[in-house]
């Protein structure tokens, strides 16, 4: 099975979101710092993070950045309830979902379950698809432009996939979050449009005036080839 890191400083919180997960089958990893987790990432490379915000030493946000630097390790954060800013910062530095304390573990379990399973699908009958220099590639889940490897994270790529498969066809940002996160929003969408902003980015040449991922405003995003 999987093995996920859970990263909280509060004993109370790791030990419930531990059992929750080995209830379901995974098996876990823990830590109460950002330095710690470091050297659990180096040295036991687990399957996933769920990272708090606030840390000792070395911070949620500062290691979600280090562990974007080295490849595609999907993280989910875990932040303070109304502190919106943490959130969306830690999307801008990669993170693939977040959670607000405090949540239902039960919650928290089956987005660790979503995103792992989302994160390593890969399909036998998908085909490459190509538009004008632009190749996606749903079995070693890569991305070019103009022969250019492009380093998306694992939920860039599901979402870029999942609009590109459907051109032309607007879909809204709940729509985004069940299709692709795998559960509806409750009530913040935020996760959709820092993803869009982030893929922009990245894929696009002007991403002040993208060519392939467009806002429709008022109704969401498509992908036009």
């Amino acid at each position: 099975m999987p093995t996920v890191l859970v990263v909280d400083d509060e004993p109370i919180v790791r030990d419930v979101v531990v059992r929750y997960l080995e209830r379901d089958g995974f098996d876990t990893l823990v830590a109460g710092d950002g330095d710690t987790a470091r050297t659990l990432i180096e040295d036991s490379q687990p399957q996933l993070v769920v990272l708090d915000v606030m840390l000792p030493g070395t911070d949620g946000l500062a290691l979600c950045k280090w562990i974007r630097s080295r490849g595609d390790l999907p993280v989910i954060m875990l932040t303070a309830r109304g502190e919106e800013a943490d959130r969306i910062v830690g999307l801008e530095l990669g993170a693939d979902d977040y959670v607000t304390k405090p949540f239902s573990p039960r919650e928290l379990a089956v987005r660790v379950q979503t995103v792992l399973r989302r994160s390593s699908q890969t399909s036998s009958t998908a085909e490459r698809l190509e538009f004008d220099g632009l190749s996606i590639d749903p079995r070693s889940r890569e991305v070019e432009r103009d022969g250019e490897l492009l380093r998306l994270t694992a939920k860039e790529f599901d979402l870029l996939f999942f609009l590109a498969s459907h051109a032309r066809q607007v879909f809204s940002r709940d729509q985004l979050m069940g299709r692709v996160w795998g559960y509806a929003s409750a009530v913040d969408t935020g996760t959709v449009t820092v993803h869009i902003r982030r893929l922009r980015a990245k894929l696009e040449r002007d991403p002040e005036h993208p060519r392939h991922l467009e806002t429709i405003w008022g109704v969401g995003y498509r992908f036009v080839p």
